[in-house]
């Protein structure tokens, strides 16, 4: 016989059975590849780039993880303005007497 086709009743499973391309799943999670340009900021950046996390998730976990991310970038721009600023420069009419 043929080494190439199986005997009948071996069980044997032709290998293109096997490796059968997985179907095409539209409502799988797909990677949005969103670019996120570095703003210089620790705390921001950070933020952003947990928005990756949403490129496994199904579209019902993005809402969680944006939720998340406005919080962390609304409290990055607090702290932004709870900081000191420089000192004021000194004022010429201190002493008006």
């Amino acid at each position: 016989m043929s080494d190439s086709v199986p005997e009948a009743g071996t069980g044997a499973v032709p290998a293109a059975v096997l490796e059968a391309e997985p179907t095409y799943d539209p409502a799988a999670p797909a990677p949005l590849n969103a670019d996120r340009t570095p703003s210089g900021n620790a705390d921001v950046d950070a933020q952003l780039g947990r928005l990756a996390d949403t490129d496994h998730l199904a579209t019902d976990g993005h809402v969680e993880v944006y939720e998340d991310v406005h919080r962390g970038l609304r409290d990055a721009l607090t702290a932004l303005d709870a900081r000191p600023g420089p000192p004021a420069p000194p004022s010429q009419y201190q002493n008006r007497s």
